[in-house]
């Protein structure tokens, strides 16, 4: 079968049942693991401190004091944020990537690519005093496995008809989510089987801790998922009009993803170098990523990035952009922060890495409910306010349950309540992520459903980055659920939106 398949009309009721299903289901169990890989490379940092901070790793300082070691822990907090930030910013060139470069070529190479941060980060673990900006940077580089989404998704899209955009666009992002859980699930194991190093002794301790093997477990998964996309997926002439030779395909996703990690770069000299507020670092790290695609890309390039960037002129692209912020960035931005922000709280008594998993084994695992659900009554807009409505309760009830564990001497008699929740609102973010995506494509054209996926993917992302900061910022603070009331309120504003402009009896577009 040939990799570049010439016609593709999933629309087609015959052609889909006799040729396209099968073509489709195919690209998108390869698609899926290693989507899954890309979220667990991406954030490793959250577990990977967690550790880092009991085994007395010391950034490359001298701490002596308790200060010093509190601000290691600060320290600490910022690399799963910068992985965040890193991510986010490569999801924007990512959104545009299929279109130039077909779907097959990207999701080959940019699996290959998670393979630096991997090793990366496998032979840092193994230094206790490895410099924080060394850590910094392959932290940055674990952003590939955030930007990979916004591809995954734009690629999938251009498989499925329109009548189960929901389920396999779901099926695609919450399995893909999976690897969340997984990861947090599989490094504990990792962290004492002694699989591919020699370990390092826990402070105070007879026990043996391989944190390296935190890293180094993903590279022979990584290597299978690369061979298995390279011979077992195709690019589409529909999703990739000027499809050309190897060498110009991949030259262009190189170029597109060189810009990223250029406006990445920046973004994180900015936030770790020069301490610029996450606020001005962000709209930064996308206006640079934008105006580098549109300025510097050579002239084949421009036409089809051109048409993509017609989204930008539509309202509805900034709209469910604000909303989809509000599901994946939550997700992401609470999984990232989920297993820190539990031993913050509760101490040495609860073990996060017991339960830090499951929050985002939830969320990923409801994913494809709330895109099936969305079919089912055909309606994305109404499953969102559902879903909106779940969010405001459940965080609602974990700030308060926050407040109640910081002010009690037992604060672990609110551990379970806290947990129960978490999970509640880890699910109302879950299903939201599905209905929302299910929404674009009936509210966009084919050709700008594929980069509006992708863009609303990618400032999502940002979540990865903001909460974390937000949260190291409250904890030091002594006030974590300032933080959460801050989300309430985003999420109040954008359940009036969903209403507004999708879900009212005269809406604008019913979705």
């Amino acid at each position: 079968m040939a990799i570049n398949i010439e016609k593709y009309d999933v629309e087609d009721e015959r052609f889909w049942d006799k040729e396209g299903k099968s073509i489709a289901a195919r690209n998108l169990w390869i698609s899926i693991p290693s989507l899954l890989l890309a979220f667990s490379v991406w954030l490793m940092w959250g577990m990977l401190i967690v550790q880092m901070k009991k085994m007395g790793f010391t950034l490359g300082m001298n701490p002596q004091t308790p200060e010093d070691w509190a601000e290691i822990n600060a320290l600490l907090w910022t690399l799963p944020a910068v992985a965040g930030l890193a991510g986010a910013t490569l999801r924007i060139p990512n959104s545009f990537l299929v279109a130039v470069g077909g779907g097959r070529n990207v999701i080959f190479l940019t699996t290959a690519l998670l393979l630096i941060p991997a090793i990366g980060a496998g032979w840092a673990m193994g230094n206790k005093d490895v410099p924080y900006t060394v850590l910094a940077i392959l932290a940055a580089t674990s952003g590939f496995g955030g930007g990979n989404f916004s591809s995954s998704m734009s690629n999938i899209s251009y498989f499925f008809p329109k009548k189960v955009q929901g389920t396999s666009l779901g099926l695609n992002a919450g399995l893909g989510n999976l690897g969340v859980s997984t990861m947090q699930f599989l490094i504990p194991f990792m962290l004492t089987a002694g699989a591919f190093s020699a370990g390092m002794q826990l402070p105070e301790s007879d026990k043996i801790i391989y944190i390296q093997d935190a890293a180094w477990v993903w590279v022979p998964l990584l290597l299978i998922c690369v061979i298995a996309s390279f011979f077992g997926m195709n690019n589409l002439k529909s999703a990739t009009p000027n499809l050309g030779n190897y060498a110009g395909e991949f030259g262009k996703i190189i170029l597109l993803l060189l810009f990223g990690i250029a406006a990445a770069g920046l973004a994180a000299y900015m936030f770790v170098i020069l301490k610029v507020n996450m606020w001005i670092v962000i709209p930064t790290a996308v206006i640079v990523a934008l105006a580098l695609m549109k300025y510097l890309s050579p002239k084949e390039l421009k036409g089809s990035l051109d048409k993509q960037f017609a989204i930008f002129n539509n309202k509805h692209t900034w709209i469910m952009t604000i909303i989809y912020v509000m599901t994946f960035g939550s997700f992401i931005g609470y999984a990232a922060s989920f297993p820190k922000l539990i031993q913050d709280i509760f101490g040495g008594e609860i073990n996060a890495f017991t339960y830090a998993f499951l929050g985002p084994l939830v969320g990923a695992l409801i994913r494809p409910v709330g895109g099936w659900l969305s079919d089912k009554i055909n309606s994305g807009s109404r499953v969102t306010a559902w879903s909106t409505i779940l969010q405001i309760g459940a965080a609602l009830a974990v700030a308060y349950f926050i407040v109640q564990a910081r002010e009690s001497s037992t604060p672990t008699d609110y551990w379970w309540p806290f947990f129960i929740c978490f999970m509640l609102l880890f699910a109302g973010t879950g299903i939201g992520n599905g209905s929302t995506f299910r929404s674009i494509p009936y509210i966009f054209n084919k050709e700008q459903a594929g980069p509006v996926l992708g863009w609303t993917a990618a400032i999502g992302a940002y979540g990865a980055f903001i909460m974390p900061k937000l949260f190291g910022q409250q904890i030091k603070a002594g006030h974590a659920e300032y933080a959460i009331y801050g989300f309430i309120a985003y999420y109040v504003v954008c359940l009036i939106l969903n209403w507004y402009y999708y879900d009212r009896k005269n809406a604008e577009i019913k979705c």
